[in-house]
């Protein structure tokens, strides 16, 4: 073997090497990510690391810990393991996600966290306060336009409330299912699946839009604001539901 044949061996194992043990607190410092994201504490490798805090739109995520499969870089793929704090921690999760080219996919995703951590800063019409928990569980999602290509998933609201200025609502513990419907995310819920009498589904479209066609009635669980709220919604019909409907942008 000539000196250049070893020469540039050499540097292909030492390239190997380097790229193996590059720190991640390297790679965040070289990488441009946007204002709204910061992250503090990093340590280990791009393969396998931590971080002690997330930062996102002034949302928290602690314990953020990722395997980075080397095997899936040869085919042009970023798959990560990830672990988001443990289930003790107010907001955890774990699952598996995959960056390609042609957008992200999931498998076996688990979320938890309080209504208000998803709420955030944002200001919800009529003064309204969420409380309670969410789970979010996803077996498959695959990215597409304007959503997905590809949902199965379900959400379950942990002792829901809600009080603005009309009165107070304890939703108690509603169950929602997730799917795909042309690119749309479906998520549908029926009486089986809450204690509110409340069967129907609410589409959500791209740029900001909602189609809601769902029907509710009164039930003896439901709470007595509830109750009363229920006739603004028109007229009953024969199986004494009335009806829910909107179609528009996001009421954000």
């Amino acid at each position: 073997m000539n000196l250049a044949k070893k020469v540039i061996i050499g540097v292909l194992i030492y390239l190997v090497f380097l790229i193996a043990l590059l720190p991640a607190s390297v790679v965040v410092r070289l990488a441009p990510l946007p204002n709204t994201i910061s992250l503090s504490g990093v340590s280990g490798s791009i393969w396998s690391g931590s971080v002690e805090t997330v930062t996102i739109q002034k949302r928290q995520l602690e314990q953020v810990q990722w395997e980075l499969s080397p095997w899936a870089l040869f085919l042009g793929k970023a798959k990560l393991d990830l672990v988001i704090g443990n289930r003790a921690s107010a907001v955890n999760g774990k699952g598996q996600v995959t960056l390609s080219m042609s957008g992200i996919k999931a498998q076996g995703l688990r979320f938890e966290a309080p209504g208000s951590f998803l709420i955030g800063n944002t200001r919800l019409p009529f003064r309204t306060k969420i409380g309670g928990d969410i789970s979010l569980f996803i077996e498959e999602l695959a990215q597409g336009q304007p959503w997905c290509e590809q949902l199965t998933g379900k959400v379950f609201l942990n002792s829901a409330k809600v009080k603005n200025q009309f009165g107070d609502y304890p939703l108690g513990d509603i169950e929602l299912g997730l799917s795909c419907v042309d690119g749309n995310v479906n998520v549908n819920s029926d009486e089986t699946m809450n204690q509110l009498g409340l069967s129907g589904t609410v589409l959500v479209k791209g740029e900001k839009m909602v189609k809601v066609s769902a029907k509710i009635k009164e039930t003896p669980s439901q709470p007595e604001d509830l109750k009363k709220a229920l006739s603004f919604l028109g007229k009953k019909d024969s199986q004494g539901y009335y009806p829910i409907s909107y179609q528009g942008r996001i009421p954000l």
